[in-house]
């Protein structure tokens, strides 16, 4: 019964796991594309830059 569990708890954890990578895979290309929109969409005059940080 107990290899069962930690089998199944395994299982969970990989799962659990590979769910949060794809997760932020998404968001880590929604950034680039938010940023990537902001680059060639920044204002032609002045510093350039058209986040604060």
């Amino acid at each position: 019964m107990v290899p069962l569990l930690l089998v199944l708890l395994l299982v969970l954890i990989l799962f659990g796991a590979g769910f949060a990578v794809k997760i932020l895979w998404w968001i880590a290309i929604a950034v680039l594309v938010i940023w990537l929109i902001g680059f060639i969409a920044r204002p032609s005059g002045g510093g350039g830059r058209w986040y604060r940080w």
